[in-house]
């Protein structure tokens, strides 16, 4: 049989739907890691439960595929595994989301998973002659298999928002760039289009999610040396070298964290900006009371140094 597991009379085939099989379970298991921080922080963040449920629909209709074609043996175990990897991935995300995340993963699971998949069922058995059935029921497959590469790339937006890969799993895409590539190698042993063409969508999407992760994986390094002005007209700037400013003699300076000034000391570590407006004006009625005649010293707000891109 051409789509046996593990027949060996077409070597090509079976080698090719073995390596599919291995590495899409382990893209099935990639998002663990994922679900793991979720546990961890009992909040699924900025996570999106959108690419579980589009694997979840892809997954079902691939069995129903296998199954009306009947010599896919392949397909049918690999996507079995992975109906019940995704919907436990589901149930996981209901567990920890957010009320509204969760009525719209709801929302989508009700939609798509048992309205949209119950009417291809039907329209297969009841509408379509048996002769073009598996046409038909691959056509669906093939449209909904781009989803599937298509859907992780919804958190692009906030990767390049953010300068961020927290939500980008660099394990997940370079599985799924395998794994395009062995299926499409059973596609095209097996003269299968249904299953060859996605997976060249797939590869291309995979790598473009792996470029992504490694244009943003490092944060751009802030510029040292930066220059902070002093609040006297005609005083001379403040070098800031690292984390720490040098300060000149009889200086005051007005941490942006606390109201309390720092006089006589020549060196201070720059720390976050915070309460600045209510620091540097207690400040200011301090010393305009502490000094009538208006000779007030010199005042340098330390603030941390913005990185420039």
């Amino acid at each position: 049989m051409a789509g046996g597991l593990f027949s060996m009379a077409h070597p090509a085939i079976t080698l090719s739907g073995i390596a599919g099989n291995i590495i899409s379970f382990l893209v099935f298991l990639a998002p663990v890691a994922t679900f793991l921080q979720v546990y961890r922080k009992k909040s699924t963040g900025g996570f999106s439960s959108v690419p579980y449920v589009v694997a979840l629909f892809s997954s079902v209709l691939w069995i129903f595929y296998a199954l009306v074609k009947t010599n896919s043996r392949p397909l049918l175990t690999i996507n079995a595994f992975g109906c019940g990897v995704e919907a436990a991935y589901i149930v996981f995300y209901l567990a920890y989301a957010p009320r509204k995340a969760r009525l719209r993963t709801l929302a989508y699971f009700f939609l798509l998973d048992v309205a949209a998949f119950a009417l291809v069922v039907v329209v297969t058995l009841f509408v379509v002659r048996e002769p073009h059935r598996v046409k038909f029921l691959g056509s669906v497959c093939l449209a909904f298999s781009m989803a599937v590469f298509v859907a992780p790339l919804s958190i692009i937006v906030k990767v390049v928002k953010t300068k961020s890969v927290e939500f980008l799993p660099i394990s997940l895409s370079f599985c799924l760039t395998l794994s395009a590539v062995a299926w499409f190698c059973y596609g095209l042993f097996t003269k299968d289009p249904f299953v060859m063409y996605p997976n060249v969508g797939g590869f291309f999407f995979s790598c473009v999610q792996m470029g992504l992760y490694f244009w943003y994986r490092k944060p751009r390094p802030a510029k040292n040396n930066a220059v902070l002005p002093t609040t006297t007209d005609g005083a001379s700037a403040v070098q800031m070298q690292g984390q720490v400013i040098e300060l000149a003699p009889n200086t005051v300076a007005i941490l942006s964290v606390s109201p309390i000034p720092i006089v006589g000391v020549h060196k201070i570590e720059v720390v976050e900006q915070q309460h600045k407006e209510a620091a540097v004006a207690a400040e200011t009625r301090r010393m305009a009371a502490a000094n009538p005649d208006g000779a007030m010293p010199e005042v340098i707000e330390i603030v941390p140094a913005v990185a420039t891109v």
